[in-house]
């Protein structure tokens, strides 16, 4: 299927509701930012941790998208999804406070920060299901696009100032201070979601067990083969991604010798690539079609972090910093455009009474790795030295792009046309978007 129909011109606004759902996002990815460079650091300087138990620190963050993403997504079709996501925000303040608390007192260990940054882990789940199920109802499913161009292009700018951010505040304070400014940026999402007009209507009931509905989450994406066709996307990538992450990490502190300073530098200046690549979603896929761009940005991805194990530690600092600037921003540019993508055609794929669980399904299998690429990366960095274990993390990136050049993906054009019907049927069954999605 080649559709390339040329998507119409809409209105500039996209309303007051979606600007305060923005900021709640805005506020989000920013905290999120702070922490995923303080969180690491936290564990590596102040608990002076080895590469395997930065790797299980990893894994704990993730592992809550492996075991609950798919009863929470059951859970979350069946509530208003906005109250979901201020309690999602809200306890996860209460937890970073603890944190904080542990690491001023002292009191501070590695079995400690591993079960909280887990717990966190619970509420980013609920939080990233329903927020993703509660776009369409503050915006309408024709402003999607635009709505997850602007929402990503704002990921990808905070990701510009919020490790800079981070690591001036490590390295002026400590981990402790930028983990309190993320619990901050917490309570200012909370805040703005309560702020939100729109009504949300009530979730149908089904009549049926919460086991039932988590099934026919299950087969919907399971009968769609461009849903199947994203999440092998997503899944192989983030695996080997965090892999290398959680190498990269260490490698750059006790290997190249960078500072928090140097590690935020490299990441704020590398996010203007994700800025870049956000803004250029709706043209680059008017212009190719949805397909080419997915595999230009597989290809974009991957190429650029092969170059990590080839940085050199005999380098000067300031070469090492822009080298790893470039990779960064190549990188990003690619993820920020191809996840602008692929949450489009996700949402359009899926009617609203099931976009809880169709989105939980997705998380479990495409976050879910994560854990598990977090926790190989440690042990693969652990046997075989940083460096080497970037390599090997970075080869098996590239089973990405083959993936995505053989999938249904590399045929789409325009995403609009792949939309199926968003009702519910009287009697609460499954809807004919599910056989129109077997049909693909």
């Amino acid at each position: 299927m080649n559709n390339k129909t040329p998507i119409r011109s809409r209105p500039s606004s996209l309303g007051r509701d979606f600007r305060l759902f923005w900021l709640a996002q805005g506020a989000s990815s920013a905290g999120g930012q702070i922490s995923e460079l303080a969180i690491p650091l936290l564990a590596v300087v102040v608990l002076n941790a080895s590469v395997a138990e930065v790797g299980l620190l990893g894994a704990a963050r993730w592992l809550p998208f492996l075991l609950l993403t798919l009863p929470l997504g059951v859970m979350v079709d069946r509530l208003r999804r906005r109250p979901v996501l201020v309690f999602s925000d809200l306890a996860r303040a209460a937890l970073t406070l603890v944190v904080v608390a542990f690491a001023f007192t002292g009191a501070l260990t590695l079995s400690t920060l591993v079960v909280l940054v887990a717990l966190i882990g619970v509420f980013t789940v609920s939080f990233e299901v329903s927020y993703q199920s509660y776009l369409p109802a503050v915006v309408g499913r024709d402003e999607l696009e635009r709505a997850n161009g602007r929402l990503q292009a704002t990921t990808a700018a905070t990701e510009v100032g919020g490790p800079g951010l981070g690591g001036l505040l490590i390295q002026a304070l400590s981990a402790p201070w930028a983990l309190l400014a993320h619990l901050l940026t917490y309570l200012v999402s909370a805040t703005a979601l309560l702020g939100i007009r729109t009504v949300e209507s009530a979730p149908p009931r089904t009549g049926r067990s919460a086991l039932r509905d988590l099934a026919d989450g299950l087969a919907f994406v399971r009968r769609d083969r461009y849903l199947v066709s994203l999440i092998g996307f997503a899944a192989i990538y983030n695996l080997f991604a965090q892999w290398i992450m959680v190498l990269f990490t260490v490698h750059a502190v006790r290997e190249l010798g960078l500072s928090a300073g140097h590690l935020g530098l490299v990441f704020s200046l590398g996010a203007i690539g994700a800025v870049v690549g956000a803004a250029l979603a709706p043209v680059s896929v008017r212009r190719f079609g949805a397909g080419p761009v997915l595999i230009a940005c597989a290809a974009l991805e991957c190429v650029a972090l092969a170059v990590l194990p080839l940085v050199g530690s005999s380098w000067p600092t300031p070469t090492i910093v822009a080298v790893l600037i470039g990779v960064f921003a190549v990188n990003g540019a690619g993820t920020s455009l191809s996840s602008v993508v692929a949450l489009t055609l996700r949402q359009l794929r899926t009617p609203d009474h099931i976009l809880g669980r169709v989105n939980a399904t997705m998380r479990w299998i495409s976050y879910g790795v994560i854990s598990i690429g977090a926790a190989l990366g440690g042990v693969v960095g652990e046997l075989l030295g940083t460096r080497l274990g970037l390599a090997v993390g970075c080869a098996g990136t590239l089973l990405t792009v083959v993936w995505v050049a053989a999938s249904p993906l590399r045929r789409i054009g325009d995403p609009q046309r792949l939309a199926v019907p968003h009702t519910v049927t009287p009697s609460g069954s499954e809807p004919s978007a599910a056989r129109a999605a077997a049909a693909g």
